[in-house]
């Protein structure tokens, strides 16, 4: 290797090294040549005469490196906080949005981002940039938050007694083997080429193209997934209709579900448990809910009783996070451009546990607004429950 070499690979392992490294090496450099290194080697790295001859004083003085530092103690330039103490205290004052005494208040309307903070620091002669904001902030402990959902507005006191009751019923039907199941309706899907959120792996650049906008006018029809969930038994049925979210659809998907699987799983029941939220189509104050619900008990011969969950209550319905969440898991990033895939992505949703969904077509026509004459409700064979009588009845054959 000649010295034009060498000379590289000197230089190579100096562009590598920290501040100290470079200069106790170039100062030992300098010795090695003896007279006139110090200018040699301060043209071959570009550095000053001055670094150079503290390098070699550094060399010749052999003094043990500090751990974990490579300037002194107390090199360097002083930060901002540190030379004006009240930076600090005027960041605090504009983050809070009024303070105890002063009816002054910061930035109470602006969104309190990094330069906005900068900029109302500047109106009281701190230049800070939003990096030096940033930094500050994270030394207070503060941290990027969104809202957060967690406060529950309680209007009714027997929201407890509800669930406890539910939860005794449950327990009561299974043990006597009787059917028990949790119905709701999913969210309504619009079937065509749109955009469904998620994303799954496909091959680089072989991703479907989808709609820009989401107008109903480009899409097939609009999917109304009406669930069944059997919470004993962990299986589910959806009745996939194509019109509206009725009284009459819900029923009749709980009689398509009892038709294809409820007789089968259940070949001896002489009673029916429903679990469901309080509004939508199987409402507690739905009368053609409760009229519909009378026709398919006589018709079957089942006595039916049916919970309502609390208002404000419904994602604590087994449906939601037993059924509907997995299907929801299971045809993310697919746009939905057929009733058929639809019904096909359902069908295919399992989960380790065991879960297996049935899915059917509806393809009959529900009217809204169809209303039941008071001479026909009369009809109803229905019993109130002592416990929370308006969520709680039973409806005989």
């Amino acid at each position: 290797m000649n010295k034009t070499q060498l000379d590289n690979r000197w230089l190579n392992i100096i562009a590598n090294s920290n501040e100290i490294q470079r200069r106790q090496i170039v100062g030992l450099k300098a010795l090695e040549l003896g007279w006139g290194g110090i200018s040699k080697v301060c043209r071959m790295t570009g550095m000053s005469h001055h670094t150079v001859d503290k390098g070699i004083k550094e060399v010749k003085k052999s003094k043990p490196v500090q751990a974990n530092r490579i300037r002194k103690k107390g090199g360097g330039r002083k930060k901002i906080v540190q030379k004006n103490p009240k930076i600090k205290n005027d960041i605090q004052k504009i983050l809070r949005d009024n303070t105890a005494g002063d009816p002054m208040k910061f930035l109470l309307w602006t969104n309190k981002s990094l330069s906005n903070i900068a900029k109302e620091l500047k109106k009281l002669s701190h230049e800070l940039s939003r990096y030096t904001v940033r930094r500050e902030l994270k030394k207070e402990g503060y941290t990027l938050q969104s809202n957060k959902k967690s406060k529950e507005y309680c209007k009714y006191p027997e929201r407890d007694s509800q669930f406890k009751y539910i939860n005794s019923q449950i327990e009561s039907f299974s043990n006597r083997n009787q059917p028990v199941i949790s119905v709701d309706t999913k969210k309504k899907e619009l079937v065509g080429e749109f955009k469904n959120s998620g994303r799954q792996w496909i091959k680089k650049g072989q991703g479907e193209e989808v709609n820009v906008y989401d107008f109903g006018s480009l899409s097939n029809g609009k999917a109304v997934p009406y669930g069944i969930y059997e919470i004993i038994k962990n299986n589910g049925f959806v009745n996939v209709g194509i019109s509206s979210d009725t009284a009459e659809f819900a029923v009749n998907s709980i009689n398509r579900w009892w038709k294809n699987i409820g007789v089968k799983n259940y070949p001896k029941a002489r009673e029916l448990f429903i679990c469901a939220d309080c509004g939508g189509s199987n409402g507690n104050r739905n009368k053609l809910w409760k009229y519909c619900l009378y026709k398919f008990a006589k018709k079957n011969q089942l006595k039916i009783t049916v919970c309502h969950y609390p208002p404000g209550t419904s994602k604590w319905n087994k449906i939601e996070h037993k059924m509907f969440s997995f299907i929801s898991m299971n045809w993310k990033g697919k746009p939905l451009i057929s009733f058929e895939v639809v019904v096909n992505l359902i069908q295919g949703t399992k989960t380790e546990k065991g879960l297996q969904i049935k899915a059917k077509l509806d393809k009959r026509k529900y009217k809204k607004g169809k209303k039941i004459l008071e001479d026909d409700f009369k009809k109803i064979n229905i019993r109130k429950h002592s416990t929370n009588s308006n969520w709680n009845y039973t409806i005989l054959n």
